[in-house]
Protein backbone atom coordinates (compact mmCIF):
# COMPACT_ATOMS: atom_id res chain seq x y z
CA UNK A 1 0.00 0.00 0.00
CA UNK A 2 0.90 3.41 -0.95
CA UNK A 3 -0.10 6.64 0.61
CA UNK A 4 0.07 9.23 -2.14
CA UNK A 5 1.51 12.75 -1.64
CA UNK A 6 3.04 11.74 2.12
CA UNK A 7 6.48 12.45 3.49
CA UNK A 8 8.57 10.41 5.54
CA UNK A 9 9.55 6.42 5.26
CA UNK A 10 8.14 3.23 5.13
CA UNK A 11 8.77 0.23 7.25
CA UNK A 12 8.62 -2.74 5.34
CA UNK A 13 9.82 -5.14 7.66
CA UNK A 14 6.48 -7.57 8.42
CA UNK A 15 6.56 -7.17 12.07
CA UNK A 16 7.77 -4.10 14.41
CA UNK A 17 6.84 -2.55 17.63
CA UNK A 18 4.13 -0.59 16.56
CA UNK A 19 2.03 -3.57 15.34
CA UNK A 20 2.77 -5.39 18.38
CA UNK A 21 1.32 -2.15 19.99
CA UNK A 22 -2.01 -2.47 18.04
CA UNK A 23 -2.17 -5.99 18.73
CA UNK A 24 -1.80 -5.10 22.41
CA UNK A 25 -4.22 -2.57 21.85
CA UNK A 26 -7.18 -4.86 20.67
CA UNK A 27 -7.20 -6.45 24.21
CA UNK A 28 -6.80 -3.03 26.43
CA UNK A 29 -9.65 -1.46 24.74
CA UNK A 30 -11.52 -4.52 25.58
CA UNK A 31 -10.63 -4.34 29.60
CA UNK A 32 -11.56 -0.56 29.12
CA UNK A 33 -15.23 -1.36 27.58
CA UNK A 34 -15.07 -4.07 30.53
CA UNK A 35 -14.31 -1.63 33.17
CA UNK A 36 -17.79 0.55 32.32
CA UNK A 37 -19.62 -3.26 32.07
CA UNK A 38 -22.95 -2.91 33.35
CA UNK A 39 -22.20 -6.63 34.59
CA UNK A 40 -18.50 -7.94 34.80
CA UNK A 41 -19.37 -11.42 35.60
CA UNK A 42 -20.90 -11.89 32.85
CA UNK A 43 -18.99 -12.02 29.59
CA UNK A 44 -19.98 -13.99 26.51
CA UNK A 45 -16.21 -15.72 26.34
CA UNK A 46 -17.25 -17.29 23.31
CA UNK A 47 -18.79 -13.74 21.65
CA UNK A 48 -15.49 -12.00 22.56
CA UNK A 49 -13.10 -14.58 20.87
CA UNK A 50 -14.60 -15.39 17.74
CA UNK A 51 -15.54 -11.93 17.07
CA UNK A 52 -11.92 -11.09 17.60
CA UNK A 53 -10.86 -13.76 15.75
CA UNK A 54 -12.90 -13.26 12.82
CA UNK A 55 -12.18 -8.89 13.18
CA UNK A 56 -7.68 -10.28 13.01
CA UNK A 57 -8.87 -13.20 10.43
CA UNK A 58 -10.22 -9.85 7.84
CA UNK A 59 -7.58 -7.72 8.48
CA UNK A 60 -4.94 -10.25 7.60
CA UNK A 61 -6.63 -10.66 4.29
CA UNK A 62 -7.12 -7.00 3.84
CA UNK A 63 -3.89 -6.10 4.28
CA UNK A 64 -1.35 -9.86 3.36
CA UNK A 65 -3.46 -11.98 1.14
CA UNK A 66 -2.21 -11.98 -2.31
CA UNK A 67 -3.38 -10.27 -4.75
CA UNK A 68 -4.56 -8.25 -1.79
CA UNK A 69 -2.75 -4.45 -3.42
CA UNK A 70 -3.72 -4.96 -6.86
CA UNK A 71 -7.72 -5.61 -5.49
CA UNK A 72 -7.79 -2.48 -3.64
CA UNK A 73 -6.28 -0.50 -6.74
CA UNK A 74 -9.13 -1.90 -8.89
CA UNK A 75 -11.38 -1.26 -6.44
CA UNK A 76 -10.45 1.91 -5.50
CA UNK A 77 -10.58 2.85 -9.28
CA UNK A 78 -13.52 1.47 -9.74
CA UNK A 79 -14.93 3.71 -6.81
CA UNK A 80 -13.60 6.43 -8.15
CA UNK A 81 -15.12 5.96 -11.64
CA UNK A 82 -18.89 5.90 -10.06
CA UNK A 83 -17.77 8.89 -8.48
CA UNK A 84 -16.93 10.33 -11.40
CA UNK A 85 -20.76 9.68 -12.90
CA UNK A 86 -22.49 10.29 -9.34
CA UNK A 87 -21.17 13.83 -10.24
CA UNK A 88 -22.82 14.40 -13.74
CA UNK A 89 -26.05 15.33 -12.11
CA UNK A 90 -24.58 17.57 -9.53
CA UNK A 91 -22.82 19.61 -12.07
CA UNK A 92 -25.82 19.57 -14.12
CA UNK A 93 -27.58 20.93 -11.01
CA UNK A 94 -24.52 23.45 -9.32
CA UNK A 95 -22.73 23.90 -12.86
CA UNK A 96 -19.57 25.46 -12.10
CA UNK A 97 -19.96 25.34 -8.12
CA UNK A 98 -19.74 21.40 -8.35
CA UNK A 99 -16.17 21.55 -9.75
CA UNK A 100 -13.91 22.61 -6.93
CA UNK A 101 -11.21 23.94 -9.29
CA UNK A 102 -13.94 26.59 -10.25
CA UNK A 103 -14.91 28.14 -7.38
CA UNK A 104 -11.35 28.16 -5.97
CA UNK A 105 -11.90 26.05 -3.15
CA UNK A 106 -13.94 22.70 -1.94
CA UNK A 107 -17.62 23.45 -1.11
CA UNK A 108 -18.99 20.51 0.86
CA UNK A 109 -22.79 21.06 0.16
CA UNK A 110 -22.19 21.24 -3.50
CA UNK A 111 -19.51 19.21 -4.30
CA UNK A 112 -19.42 16.07 -2.26
CA UNK A 113 -22.98 15.87 -0.05
CA UNK A 114 -24.71 15.55 -3.35
CA UNK A 115 -22.76 11.99 -4.43
CA UNK A 116 -25.31 11.11 -1.06
CA UNK A 117 -28.39 10.84 -3.46
CA UNK A 118 -26.90 9.26 -6.17
CA UNK A 119 -25.32 6.14 -3.96
CA UNK A 120 -28.40 5.95 -1.87
CA UNK A 121 -30.55 5.46 -5.03
CA UNK A 122 -27.82 2.74 -6.19
CA UNK A 123 -28.42 1.01 -2.84
CA UNK A 124 -32.59 0.77 -3.67
CA UNK A 125 -31.86 -0.73 -7.06
CA UNK A 126 -28.94 -3.52 -5.14
CA UNK A 127 -31.76 -4.54 -2.58
CA UNK A 128 -34.19 -4.32 -5.67
CA UNK A 129 -32.27 -7.05 -7.70
CA UNK A 130 -31.74 -8.79 -4.55
CA UNK A 131 -28.03 -8.84 -4.12
CA UNK A 132 -27.78 -6.74 -0.74
CA UNK A 133 -30.79 -9.26 0.68
CA UNK A 134 -27.85 -12.19 -0.10
CA UNK A 135 -24.66 -10.18 1.36
CA UNK A 136 -26.54 -9.41 4.31
CA UNK A 137 -28.24 -13.07 5.10
CA UNK A 138 -24.28 -14.06 4.85
CA UNK A 139 -22.61 -12.43 6.98
CA UNK A 140 -25.46 -12.92 9.49
CA UNK A 141 -25.69 -16.26 9.44
CA UNK A 142 -21.68 -16.07 10.09
CA UNK A 143 -21.76 -13.63 13.10
CA UNK A 144 -24.89 -16.22 14.46
CA UNK A 145 -23.05 -19.47 14.13
CA UNK A 146 -19.83 -18.38 15.51
CA UNK A 147 -20.56 -15.39 17.71
CA UNK A 148 -23.55 -17.00 19.50
CA UNK A 149 -25.31 -13.80 18.67
CA UNK A 150 -29.13 -13.67 18.48
CA UNK A 151 -30.52 -14.14 14.73
CA UNK A 152 -32.41 -10.46 14.87
CA UNK A 153 -28.99 -8.26 16.37
CA UNK A 154 -26.64 -10.70 14.05
CA UNK A 155 -28.72 -9.27 10.94
CA UNK A 156 -29.08 -5.59 12.18
CA UNK A 157 -25.70 -5.63 12.36
CA UNK A 158 -24.69 -6.83 9.05
CA UNK A 159 -27.42 -4.55 7.52
CA UNK A 160 -24.96 -1.62 9.47
CA UNK A 161 -22.42 -2.52 7.36
CA UNK A 162 -23.85 -1.00 4.17
CA UNK A 163 -27.24 1.69 5.54
CA UNK A 164 -27.58 3.74 8.53
CA UNK A 165 -30.67 4.00 10.97
CA UNK A 166 -32.95 1.96 8.30
CA UNK A 167 -31.23 -1.11 9.61
CA UNK A 168 -33.45 -1.01 12.56
CA UNK A 169 -36.37 -1.78 9.96
CA UNK A 170 -34.84 -4.95 8.79
CA UNK A 171 -35.79 -6.73 12.21
CA UNK A 172 -39.04 -4.75 12.75
CA UNK A 173 -40.81 -7.96 14.07
CA UNK A 174 -38.63 -8.51 16.79
CA UNK A 175 -37.97 -4.94 18.11
CA UNK A 176 -40.60 -4.73 20.51
CA UNK A 177 -39.48 -8.22 22.36
CA UNK A 178 -35.92 -7.70 22.30
CA UNK A 179 -33.62 -7.41 25.52
CA UNK A 180 -31.67 -4.56 26.56
CA UNK A 181 -28.06 -6.14 25.74
CA UNK A 182 -29.83 -7.01 22.07
CA UNK A 183 -30.76 -2.97 21.86
CA UNK A 184 -27.27 -2.14 22.81
CA UNK A 185 -25.64 -4.10 20.03
CA UNK A 186 -28.26 -2.92 17.23
CA UNK A 187 -27.39 0.85 18.61
CA UNK A 188 -23.31 0.26 19.06
CA UNK A 189 -23.29 -1.37 15.25
CA UNK A 190 -24.88 1.05 14.13
CA UNK A 191 -22.56 4.06 15.47
CA UNK A 192 -19.79 2.14 14.94
CA UNK A 193 -20.15 1.42 11.17
CA UNK A 194 -21.34 3.77 8.14
CA UNK A 195 -23.77 4.02 5.04
CA UNK A 196 -22.37 3.44 1.58
CA UNK A 197 -24.27 6.40 0.55
CA UNK A 198 -21.63 8.71 3.32
CA UNK A 199 -18.80 6.62 2.97
CA UNK A 200 -18.77 7.41 -1.12
CA UNK A 201 -18.09 11.25 0.03
CA UNK A 202 -15.15 9.91 2.78
CA UNK A 203 -13.27 8.43 -0.52
CA UNK A 204 -14.23 11.51 -2.69
CA UNK A 205 -12.09 13.84 0.09
CA UNK A 206 -9.30 11.33 0.11
CA UNK A 207 -9.32 9.22 -3.23
CA UNK A 208 -6.44 11.64 -4.54
CA UNK A 209 -4.01 11.07 -1.61
CA UNK A 210 -4.58 7.96 -0.02
CA UNK A 211 -4.13 5.17 -2.42
CA UNK A 212 -7.01 2.21 -1.98
CA UNK A 213 -8.98 4.27 0.43
CA UNK A 214 -12.25 3.20 -1.00
CA UNK A 215 -11.31 -0.81 -0.24
CA UNK A 216 -10.14 0.60 2.62
CA UNK A 217 -13.03 2.23 4.21
CA UNK A 218 -15.34 -0.67 3.10
CA UNK A 219 -12.91 -3.31 5.17
CA UNK A 220 -13.09 -0.49 8.11
CA UNK A 221 -17.17 -0.97 7.76
CA UNK A 222 -16.54 -4.79 7.70
CA UNK A 223 -14.49 -5.04 10.75
CA UNK A 224 -16.27 -2.76 12.73
CA UNK A 225 -19.53 -5.26 12.76
CA UNK A 226 -17.89 -8.23 14.61
CA UNK A 227 -16.28 -5.49 16.68
CA UNK A 228 -19.62 -3.69 17.75
CA UNK A 229 -21.07 -7.19 18.80
CA UNK A 230 -17.79 -7.59 20.91
CA UNK A 231 -17.87 -4.59 22.96
CA UNK A 232 -21.70 -4.06 23.22
CA UNK A 233 -21.74 -7.72 24.90
CA UNK A 234 -19.14 -6.78 27.02
CA UNK A 235 -20.42 -3.41 28.04
CA UNK A 236 -23.66 -4.65 28.41
CA UNK A 237 -23.72 -8.57 28.62
CA UNK A 238 -26.68 -10.03 27.69
CA UNK A 239 -28.83 -11.09 30.84
CA UNK A 240 -31.84 -12.38 29.21
CA UNK A 241 -32.92 -15.33 26.46
CA UNK A 242 -33.18 -13.37 23.22
CA UNK A 243 -36.47 -14.63 21.33
CA UNK A 244 -34.23 -15.15 18.36
CA UNK A 245 -31.33 -17.02 19.76
CA UNK A 246 -30.30 -19.84 17.72
CA UNK A 247 -32.52 -19.12 14.99
CA UNK A 248 -31.78 -17.02 11.65
CA UNK A 249 -34.58 -14.33 10.58
CA UNK A 250 -35.53 -13.13 7.16
CA UNK A 251 -34.50 -9.04 6.84
CA UNK A 252 -37.97 -7.24 6.42
CA UNK A 253 -37.60 -5.23 3.26
CA UNK A 254 -40.42 -3.25 1.69
CA UNK A 255 -40.09 -4.13 -1.78
CA UNK A 256 -40.72 -1.61 -4.32
CA UNK A 257 -42.86 -2.23 -7.49
CA UNK A 258 -40.26 -1.94 -10.22
CA UNK A 259 -36.83 -0.66 -10.32
CA UNK A 260 -37.52 2.55 -11.04
CA UNK A 261 -39.40 3.05 -8.06
CA UNK A 262 -36.42 1.59 -5.91
CA UNK A 263 -34.14 4.35 -7.56
CA UNK A 264 -36.74 6.89 -6.67
CA UNK A 265 -37.69 5.66 -2.85
CA UNK A 266 -33.32 5.40 -2.58
CA UNK A 267 -32.73 9.10 -3.48
CA UNK A 268 -35.80 10.59 -1.52
CA UNK A 269 -33.92 9.22 1.44
CA UNK A 270 -30.94 10.48 0.43
CA UNK A 271 -32.24 13.96 0.48
CA UNK A 272 -33.64 13.55 3.76
CA UNK A 273 -30.49 12.32 5.01
CA UNK A 274 -28.57 15.20 3.54
CA UNK A 275 -30.67 17.48 5.17
CA UNK A 276 -29.91 15.99 7.82
CA UNK A 277 -26.16 15.82 7.87
CA UNK A 278 -26.26 19.66 7.44
CA UNK A 279 -28.79 20.44 10.34
CA UNK A 280 -26.04 18.25 12.04
CA UNK A 281 -23.08 20.20 10.72
CA UNK A 282 -24.27 23.55 11.35
CA UNK A 283 -25.71 22.79 14.54
CA UNK A 284 -22.71 21.15 16.22
CA UNK A 285 -19.97 23.09 14.42
CA UNK A 286 -22.01 26.42 15.77
CA UNK A 287 -21.76 25.09 19.52
CA UNK A 288 -17.94 23.98 19.35
CA UNK A 289 -17.35 27.43 18.02
CA UNK A 290 -18.98 28.97 21.16
CA UNK A 291 -17.23 26.58 23.39
CA UNK A 292 -14.32 27.59 21.63
CA UNK A 293 -14.86 31.50 22.44
CA UNK A 294 -15.21 30.59 26.18
CA UNK A 295 -12.21 28.13 26.21
CA UNK A 296 -9.92 31.15 24.63
CA UNK A 297 -12.19 33.76 27.27
CA UNK A 298 -11.25 31.70 29.97
CA UNK A 299 -7.37 30.63 28.93
CA UNK A 300 -6.49 34.12 27.86
CA UNK A 301 -5.97 36.06 31.43
CA UNK A 302 -3.50 33.11 32.11
CA UNK A 303 -1.79 32.22 28.71
CA UNK A 304 -2.98 29.27 27.56
CA UNK A 305 -4.43 28.12 24.69
CA UNK A 306 -7.13 26.51 25.06
CA UNK A 307 -9.61 25.09 22.09
CA UNK A 308 -12.03 21.82 22.07
CA UNK A 309 -9.52 20.39 19.71
CA UNK A 310 -6.68 20.53 21.96
CA UNK A 311 -8.36 19.27 24.80
CA UNK A 312 -9.98 16.56 23.28
CA UNK A 313 -6.76 15.75 21.43
CA UNK A 314 -5.03 15.41 25.18
CA UNK A 315 -7.93 13.15 26.01
CA UNK A 316 -7.78 11.00 23.23
CA UNK A 317 -4.14 10.69 22.95
CA UNK A 318 -3.93 7.87 24.80
CA UNK A 319 -6.45 5.52 23.14
CA UNK A 320 -4.00 6.57 19.81
CA UNK A 321 -0.81 5.39 21.30
CA UNK A 322 -2.44 2.79 22.17
CA UNK A 323 -4.23 1.39 19.00
CA UNK A 324 -0.62 1.93 17.56
CA UNK A 325 -0.55 5.52 16.27
CA UNK A 326 3.16 6.47 16.87
CA UNK A 327 3.64 9.40 19.48
CA UNK A 328 4.55 12.48 17.40
CA UNK A 329 0.89 12.06 15.30
CA UNK A 330 -0.86 10.83 18.60
CA UNK A 331 -2.14 14.52 19.66
CA UNK A 332 -3.42 15.49 16.11
CA UNK A 333 -4.72 11.77 16.04
CA UNK A 334 -6.42 12.37 19.35
CA UNK A 335 -8.01 15.69 17.96
CA UNK A 336 -9.62 14.23 15.03
CA UNK A 337 -11.10 11.17 16.92
CA UNK A 338 -12.09 13.12 19.39
CA UNK A 339 -14.10 15.40 17.07
CA UNK A 340 -15.67 12.90 15.59
CA UNK A 341 -16.91 12.10 18.68
CA UNK A 342 -18.85 16.07 18.82
CA UNK A 343 -18.91 16.92 15.28
CA UNK A 344 -19.75 14.00 13.16
CA UNK A 345 -16.70 12.33 11.19
CA UNK A 346 -17.01 14.95 8.17
CA UNK A 347 -14.52 17.40 9.32
CA UNK A 348 -11.89 14.90 10.71
CA UNK A 349 -12.14 13.07 7.59
CA UNK A 350 -11.40 16.61 5.86
CA UNK A 351 -8.79 17.26 8.42
CA UNK A 352 -7.30 14.04 7.61
CA UNK A 353 -6.97 14.74 3.75
CA UNK A 354 -5.73 17.87 4.35
CA UNK A 355 -3.11 16.49 6.94
CA UNK A 356 -2.39 13.90 4.29
CA UNK A 357 -1.77 15.89 1.47
CA UNK A 358 0.70 18.38 3.64
CA UNK A 359 2.79 15.68 5.04
CA UNK A 360 2.24 16.49 8.22
CA UNK A 361 2.46 12.77 9.58
CA UNK A 362 5.54 11.80 10.75
CA UNK A 363 5.14 7.86 9.42
CA UNK A 364 2.24 6.51 6.90
CA UNK A 365 0.54 4.06 9.61
CA UNK A 366 -1.09 7.13 11.25
CA UNK A 367 -3.11 7.94 8.17
CA UNK A 368 -4.15 4.38 7.82
CA UNK A 369 -4.52 3.59 11.37
CA UNK A 370 -6.73 6.73 11.85
CA UNK A 371 -8.85 6.50 8.61
CA UNK A 372 -9.88 3.04 9.87
CA UNK A 373 -10.66 4.45 13.45
CA UNK A 374 -12.75 7.00 12.09
CA UNK A 375 -14.99 5.18 9.95
CA UNK A 376 -17.94 5.16 11.75
CA UNK A 377 -21.25 7.19 13.28
CA UNK A 378 -19.77 7.48 16.94
CA UNK A 379 -20.77 10.49 17.66
CA UNK A 380 -23.45 12.17 20.26
CA UNK A 381 -26.14 13.65 17.26
CA UNK A 382 -25.88 10.06 15.68
CA UNK A 383 -26.69 8.34 19.30
CA UNK A 384 -30.08 10.32 19.14
CA UNK A 385 -30.46 9.86 15.41
CA UNK A 386 -30.49 6.25 16.36
CA UNK A 387 -31.85 5.74 19.81
CA UNK A 388 -34.96 7.99 18.29
CA UNK A 389 -35.21 5.95 15.19
CA UNK A 390 -35.35 2.70 17.01
CA UNK A 391 -37.86 4.27 19.97
CA UNK A 392 -40.22 4.77 16.74
CA UNK A 393 -40.56 1.35 15.91
CA UNK A 394 -40.80 0.32 19.37
CA UNK A 395 -42.23 3.15 21.38
CA UNK A 396 -43.49 0.88 24.78
CA UNK A 397 -39.70 0.29 25.00
CA UNK A 398 -38.42 4.04 25.31
CA UNK A 399 -36.67 3.65 28.99
CA UNK A 400 -34.86 0.67 28.03
CA UNK A 401 -33.68 1.82 25.02
CA UNK A 402 -32.83 5.44 26.49
CA UNK A 403 -30.79 3.78 29.65
CA UNK A 404 -28.62 1.51 26.82
CA UNK A 405 -28.11 4.54 24.46
CA UNK A 406 -24.84 6.25 26.44
CA UNK A 407 -23.34 2.43 26.85
CA UNK A 408 -23.96 2.02 23.28
CA UNK A 409 -22.05 4.90 22.41
CA UNK A 410 -19.05 4.40 24.48
CA UNK A 411 -19.21 0.31 23.23
CA UNK A 412 -19.49 2.32 19.50
CA UNK A 413 -16.74 4.47 19.99
CA UNK A 414 -13.92 1.46 21.35
CA UNK A 415 -15.82 -0.75 18.55
CA UNK A 416 -14.04 1.80 15.89
CA UNK A 417 -10.59 1.99 17.71
CA UNK A 418 -10.70 -1.49 17.71
CA UNK A 419 -10.69 -1.43 14.13
CA UNK A 420 -8.38 0.92 13.93
CA UNK A 421 -6.22 -1.17 15.91
CA UNK A 422 -6.89 -4.41 13.98
CA UNK A 423 -5.53 -2.52 10.65
CA UNK A 424 -2.24 -1.44 12.48
CA UNK A 425 -1.50 -4.54 13.51
CA UNK A 426 -1.40 -6.09 10.22
CA UNK A 427 -0.04 -2.69 8.30
CA UNK A 428 3.58 -3.34 7.26
CA UNK A 429 3.84 -0.19 4.82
Amino acid sequence: MQLANHGGGINNHPMNIHNLVSFSGLFALMVIGWAFSKNRWRMNFRCIIFGVAIQLALAGIVFHAPGSRAAFSWLNDFVVTVLSAAQAGQRFLFGPLAEADNTGGFVLAMQALPMIVFFAALMGLLYYVGLMPLILRTFACVFAKLMGTSGAESLCASSNIFVGIESVTTVRPFLAGMTRSEYCTIITAGMATVASSTLAVYVGFLHEVFDGIAGHLISASILSAPAAIVMSKIVYPEDGKPVTLGRSVAAEIEKDSGAIEAIVSGAMAGVKLIVGICALLIAFLGMIALVDLALAWAGGPFGIELSLARILGYVFRPLMLMVGVPWADSEIAGQMVGQRLVATEIPPYLQLAKAMADGSFSHPRTAVVVAYCLCGFAHVASLAIFVGGTVALAPNRRKDLAEVGPRALLAANLACLMTGAAAGTFFAG
